[in-house]
């Protein structure tokens, strides 16, 4: 899934080629994908794009006083083409494309989704806070504003483990399944770890890692086309999509808790001072 380095990339790119110009056919194929009905999609025609930027792992793009919100959700992607093809797109089973949008003076983007669970989530608003998943978005973890207090502030009395407070849409905007791994091993922090029982120490320390983790993923993405993203997101990760493979700080095997419609990845060497962490889905599959 896109997460906040990915999607504050795209919006970088997007900006750079949306900016400025008019947006002539707005082509939804997928009508699954198409979260509000009013203002239609249709509304954007005509409207020149003033501005793109990111919301969380939401994008933005502003044109003519109507926001086009996107959530790409796990299996989606932004596929920007210098020319489209003249011919309207048509629904198909096998066609992951759910929406164009066609520029005046050619150009443009198409949303895909792979696979059969669909999620990619598109609406048209006056205010992207009337996006229920917008509306509830904590605090941008890159915003200037966002101090070691406020984090702390953020974790105190959560009795839940870390890992699943830092995936938080409404804790924390932006920060997804891969990023809390890697935060987390920068951090020699175990995700089983109650947040309510942090020190200010492993606050401050986490805190850190959150800001230099994100910061080190936004650089490495900027500047990159759309379509180089993914391939530059899997080179930078250290631990997660890693299990079997030597942790690069100290050499120990990454290891894998498996849930129902995820994983996580650690080092135990690192995070865990050496001891597996239990993962009760594998026990039950071993017995």
């Amino acid at each position: 899934m896109p997460e906040l380095p990915e999607v504050e990339a795209l919006s970088g790119f997007l900006s750079e080629r949306l900016t400025g110009r008019v947006i002539a056919r707005v082509l939804p194929v997928a009508i699954s994908a198409l979260k509000t009905y009013d203002p239609p999609v249709t509304a954007l025609e005509g409207r020149t794009v003033g501005a793109v930027g990111r919301r969380g792992k939401f994008l933005d793009v502003e044109a003519g006083g109507l926001h086009l919100v996107i959530h790409l959700a796990r299996a989606g992607w932004l596929r920007w083409k210098d020319e489209l093809p003249a011919e309207p797109p048509r629904p198909s089973p096998r066609n992951p494309l759910a929406l164009r949008v066609r520029l005046e003076g050619g150009g443009g983007f198409d949303l895909t989704e792979a696979g059969t669970k669909k999620g990619l989530a598109v609406y048209v608003v006056h205010d992207p806070a009337e996006v229920p998943g917008v509306a509830r978005l904590g605090p941008d973890p890159l915003d200037e504003g966002f101090s070691v207090e406020a984090f702390a502030a953020l974790v105190r009395g959560e009795r839940r483990r870390i890992k699943g407070v830092l995936r938080d849409q409404s804790v924390l905007a932006g920060v997804g399944n891969a990023y809390s791994d890697e935060v987390l091993h920068a951090a020699r922090m175990s995700p089983y770890k109650i947040a309510s029982t942090l020190t200010e120490g492993e606050t401050a320390r986490l805190y850190e890692a959150l800001g230099s983790t994100l910061r080190d993923a936004v650089e490495r993405s900027r500047g990159l086309a759309a379509g180089e993203l993914k391939a530059e997101k899997k080179v930078g990760l250290r631990v997660h999509g890693r299990t079997g493979q030597p942790c690069p700080v100290c050499g120990d095997t990454v290891r894998e808790v498996s849930f129902a419609d995820s994983s996580l990845q650690y080092c135990p060497t690192c995070q865990t001072g050496g001891k597996p962490l239990a993962d009760r889905r594998m026990s039950r599959l071993l017995k």
